[in-house]
């Protein structure tokens, strides 16, 4: 078994099945303010880490039969939460969690908001791709997930906002007893804590104040950026600053999951490791292969996991898959639960029919515009472009001093296509025909949202720097140092729905990932009219005035709506929210687990991550994903304790 991470609070043990000297390091502050403590100063990890000549032979043996009550597989932005929350919940319950990636407290690129995105394509991603998107002129798209303790909290932008409460409720009314706004809001409450209420950047709506995972509005506003909020109040939309409360139309400047105090991104990792109790184990650099099931009173028991070295690890009481959306799927197919042909195909016997995993595949769409500046103003670009200046606003930032480090993005809108583009009647005639006359109850409540005023259909997030697909000018081009900003448009509910499958040909390999990504013309008219849109805003006062240049597409290259259409196909990607492959819906519905999230078909298995959304929402789902893990771990805490009782009662 590779080396792992074992946690007790807010000491972490190092520990390695096969390994004559277990390393020991103690932690005596949180993961967050470690870290900055180590860019700082300049140590290293391996700078704590003391070798110690022995280990207990329980410590060594205990891997190769290792019992706990609950096995966590996945320590990402969900399975990290979940795993705190049960080693609180049941104290006397020991808590395992297993993340195939590694535990790490001082890595820059995850730490430093405004490093966001260098560790994409890097050993913390997994580095998935699609397969040829016939929509999309052929291309293989990424598909960028966390490898790593944190999982994509560690990877992702930091964007902290929220959908609207119709959203929530939905889920509700697809057949999810008590999944609706009044809970998640209170979950996702419970998860964070808000610093600048009653300020001039946010209100007080919808934001909790003792939660583990900590968010703010960000402090470094470019001068540029001061247009945002008066271009699209030109453009009639209004100014929202209270979006996290169940209403984000609006234009505002959203949070960012950062921890204000040092300013480190804040993400499950760094927030709900150090909360944890000695009863919590994580285990990283360790690969699952398997749930373990047998046939028990006409379902099935989840017995443990199998790891790929082979290693069996029993579960007590019950397993929690939270390997993602792309890797929970191909889990429970890898485990025998599944559709016959998918596990046929690699080789797998069916012990559970389960039709809906791996299907029902969600992703918000993006298409970029970007713009050259006028000189006079200083673009986040310039961190690539100079050197001198990029070394000296690290070390401010590493000095706690405000820094263009600090920066996320902030200005964001969120809109209806009626306030975007007035008549929305093709966009709604073009979903009905997608959705066809069999309607399913996904696609039904998606066309309900176009005709609900209160449900944002496109986002466009002003990006500070270019973040387009062309590229930055090489240092070849007279464009090199210039500085530049991107307006990022986002549809929200596109039509087309894929899969993710075990791969065939290579079971314990990377998944087969089919978004089908643009394959209804109402999301490629969707796409072609957010791109629309994001020109409009950067053609409206005062943000007319920023740039001398349309850098992507170009004015001229792009009028007609055909060059609109092409430009969509060469450039549409996804910003990387999949969801629903795991779908918490009626079993009729293509669900793959009930309301208490267990696996139809199990009594003790359960997925908790993005992969149980039944519909994707009109928002960044990292809040969403909090929410619901606190909601799961109080399910599982609440059926401890009930099964609890009735075993006191029967021992009486």
């Amino acid at each position: 078994m590779p080396e792992g991470l074992l946690a007790s609070g807010h000491v972490l043990r190092y520990t390695g099945c096969h390994q004559n000297k277990p390393r020991f390091f103690n932690i005596s502050t949180a993961l967050g303010p470690l870290s900055t403590m180590l860019i700082a100063s300049g140590l290293t990890l391996a700078a704590l880490v003391a070798c110690v000549s022995g280990a207990p032979p329980t410590e060594r043996s205990g891997c190769k039969s290792a019992t706990y009550d609950y096995i966590v597989v996945g320590g990402g932005t969900a399975g990290v939460a979940v795993a705190a929350r049960l080693s609180e919940g049941l104290p006397n319950a020991k808590i395992l969690l297993i993340e195939a990636g590694p535990a790490v407290s001082d890595e820059p690129r995850i730490n430093i908001p405004g490093m966001k995105g260098s560790t994409l394509g890097t050993k913390y991603d997994w580095n998935f791709t699609t397969v040829p998107q016939q929509h999309v002129n052929n291309r293989v798209l990424p598909v960028n997930r966390g490898r790593v303790v944190g999982g994509s909290s560690a990877l992702n932008l930091m964007t902290y906002d929220r959908a609207a409460v119709a959203e929530y409720n939905s889920w509700e009314e697809l057949g999810n007893e008590g999944w609706n706004w009044k809970n998640m809001i209170a979950a996702m409450m419970k998860s964070e804590t808000f610093t600048g209420k009653n300020t001039d950047t946010y209100g007080s709506a919808g934001v909790g104040d003792s939660g583990p995972v900590k968010a703010v509005v960000n402090r470094e506003i470019p001068v540029h950026q001061e247009s945002w909020m008066p271009t699209l109040n030109a453009l009639g939309i209004k100014t929202n600053l209270e979006s996290l409360g169940g209403n984000p139309l609006g234009v505002m400047y959203q949070p960012s999951s950062i921890d204000p105090t040092i300013y480190n991104r804040s993400y499950s990792a760094n927030a709900y490791l150090p909360i944890a109790k000695p009863n919590l184990r994580v285990l990283s650099d360790t690969t699952v292969a398997k749930v373990n099931l047998v046939a028990a009173g006409g379902g099935h028991v989840a017995t443990g996991v199998t790891l790929a070295n082979g290693t069996f690890i029993r579960a007590r009481a019950e397993v929690i898959v939270s390997a993602g959306a792309v890797q929970s799927p191909a889990l429970l197919e890898a485990s025998g639960i599944g559709q016959a042909p998918v596990l046929a195909a690699a080789g797998i016997a069916q012990l559970i029919d389960l039709p809906g995993v791996g299907e029902n595949l969600q992703d918000h769409l993006r298409i970029m515009t970007s713009y050259q500046l006028k000189p006079e103003f200083l673009s986040f670009d310039i961190l690539r472009s100079n050197a001198t200046f990029a070394a000296e606003q690290l070390a401010l930032w590493n000095a706690r001093k405000k820094s263009l480090y600090d920066y996320t993005g902030s200005g964001y809108t969120f809109t209806t296509w009626q306030q975007a583009i007035g008549d929305q009647s093709n966009l709604v005639a073009l979903a009905k025909k997608a959705a066809g006359e069999d309607i399913s109850a996904v696609d039904k409540k998606k066309i309900e949202f176009l005709n609900d005023p209160s449900v944002p259909q496109l986002e466009v997030i002003f990006s500070d720097g270019y973040t387009g697909v062309k590229g930055y000018p090489p240092a070849s081009s007279p464009l090199f140092g210039q500085g530049f900003f991107t307006l990022i448009g986002v549809v929200m509910h596109p039509l087309s729905r894929g899969s993710i499958h075990i791969n065939p040909a290579n079971p314990s390999g990377k998944p087969v990932i089919n978004p089908n990504y643009l394959g209804h013309e109402h999301d490629i008219e969707a796409v072609v009219q957010t791109a629309k849109y994001c020109r409009k805003i950067a053609t409206t006062e005062p943000m007319k005035s920023l740039w001398v240049n349309e850098y992507e597409p170009g004015l001229d290259n792009v009028q007609t709506d055909a060059q609109w259409r092409d430009y969509a196909l060469r450039t549409t990607l996804s910003i990387f929210h999949p969801s629903g492959t795991c779908a918490m819906l009626p079993k009729k519905d293509g669900g793959v687990v009930d309301a208490n999230l267990k696996v139809y078909g199990t009594s003790n298995l359960r997925v908790v991550d993005a992969s149980i959304i039944p519909l994707l929402i009109s928002a960044h789902i990292q809040t969403a994903v909090y929410g619901l893990a606190e909601i799961a771990s109080e399910k599982i805490v609440a059926e401890a304790a009930t099964k609890a009782a009735k075993n006191a009662a029967r021992m009486a």
